[in-house]
């Protein structure tokens, strides 16, 4: 029985009451998307038609407050379904529009989704993002089948993306993840989930709601919370992610602090778990994997060097504090003469990401300053990466990544021992400064 309580608006409210229950819920949290919402609605339509043609299901459109038309165009979206082969619609399609409530984020929009999916007492659930161009009808099928049919309570989505789309997933999200908790989810992070109503009522009664979690740390939470809570857990082949891909580069530092914070206060409370987990196993896909064309995705290499080469200079003081002793003079030693030139290898990055975990774990010093301190690196590590991978496919690169993984859990056994509490040498006030100016540069 859930004890949590999510505010909702009265009109939701009155809605909830008129629908009184639901089999299937495909909720999209939305801010600003006027330009592609209404893809997406057809898109959830069509595909809830198509293939659930019987069930009872709402779409839910949970938004932060959007200035542009992204409400008024979910609400008013039309499809004549005889363009898509179907011959009628045999149950009505509910729709809910409503703001949500709480820290403004992503996931504050989820909570309101998985409290409507309480009430309605849905079997099955998805949730799309509202930015997506390449979503189709047969999204929906593969993110809600494997729950309602095969017995499956999360479903996360595999993507083929551009080798240079997804830089904190790749290097991060994905092979920490991975090593951590044996399942090998390709994306933790996707932003596209499947999940069953008993999941939405776990997510729910978790106290993260005021939390980093509220805002951009929902994905790799839930698909977190999905393992430790025993969840069957599986993947399905959803094609292309074409959205609106960032320059790792330019505005990822935010989200980069946002998620890796998550990762590291999970990785304290499911101690337990992941410090006895052995090597990884794959994960069942569901689909039909095929050969797709991806959009390229352009990288500043040289303001990433910039970035990573004035955090060796300004922050190298805060690094020593954070890092094992010799880090740090490795990273100068590798850093090389020419302009561009950026060189993290596979084992130093793991052992730098290790350290890090290790470091928030014992709070070596305030936790959003070592997180912001971090950006440099991961900007060098990702332009080492795009240095490495400029002449291959995007399926060559992916080797790269694999190899990563395998580093990850080949050197776990060092996360492990150094998780161990021991004497630390504490932060010195003399040094925040520092952190405050120059990681804070990186966070604007």
């Amino acid at each position: 029985m859930s004890t949590s309580f999510t505010p909702l608006t009265a009109p939701t409210e009155a809605r909830l009451q008129d629908i009184g229950s639901a089999e299937i819920l495909v909720g999209i949290p939305s801010y600003n998307n006027a330009d592609t919402v209404g893809h997406v609605v057809q898109a959830v339509s069509v595909g809830l038609a198509k293939y659930f043609p019987g069930h009872r299901a709402v779409l839910v459109n949970s938004d932060g407050g959007s200035s542009d038309e992204t409400t008024a165009i979910v609400a008013r979206t039309t499809i004549d379904f005889q363009h898509f082969f179907i011959a009628e619609q045999q149950s009505i399609l509910h729709r809910i529009v409503t703001p949500y409530h709480g820290i403004p984020g992503k996931g504050s929009a989820f909570r309101t989704i998985f409290e409507i999916a309480r009430r309605l007492k849905t079997r099955a659930c998805a949730v799309v993002d509202a930015d997506l161009r390449s979503i189709s009808p047969e999204w929906i099928e593969l993110l809600l089948r494997p729950i309602m049919e095969e017995g499956y309570d999360y479903v996360a989505p595999y993507y083929l993306r551009h080798k240079y789309d997804g830089t904190i997933t790749n290097s991060l999200a994905y092979p920490l993840t991975r090593a951590l908790y044996g399942q090998q989810i390709r994306q933790p992070i996707g932003g596209e989930f499947g999940f069953s109503g008993e999941l939405a009522v776990h997510y729910l009664d978790q106290h993260v709601w005021d939390s980093e979690v509220a805002r951009f740390g929902i994905d790799i939470w839930m698909t977190t919370e999905a393992i430790a809570s025993g969840a069957r857990v599986c993947q399905s082949f959803l094609g292309a992610k074409i959205h609106n891909p960032k320059d790792p580069s330019a505005d990822l530092s935010t989200m980069l602090v946002q998620v890796m914070g998550a990762l590291f206060a999970l990785m304290e409370q499911h101690e337990d778990l992941w410090s006895r987990q052995g090597t990884s196993q794959p994960v069942p896909l569901f689909g039909f994997p095929y050969e797709v064309g991806v959009e390229p995705v352009h990288v500043n290499v040289e303001r990433m060097v910039s970035h990573y080469r004035h955090g060796l200079t300004d922050l190298g003081p805060i690094w020593q504090q954070i890092l094992a002793t010799d880090t740090v003079s490795r990273l100068r030693d590798l850093q090389g003469t020419a302009g561009t030139d950026c060189r993290i290898p596979d084992e130093l990055w793991v052992q730098i990401v290790y350290d890090a975990a290790t470091a928030y774990h014992k709070r070596i010093m305030p936790r959003d300053h070592l997180l912001k301190a971090l950006t440099p690196l991961y900007l060098g590590r990702t332009a080492s990466f795009v240095q490495a991978t400029q002449g291959l496919t995007s399926k060559e690169a992916e080797q790269k990544i694999e190899a990563l993984c395998r580093t990850f859990e080949h050197m776990k056994p060092y996360l492990v021992e150094c998780w161990q509490p021991r004497a630390l040498q504490p932060f010195t006030p003399a040094l925040l400064h520092h952190t405050t100016v120059a990681a804070g540069g990186d966070h604007e």
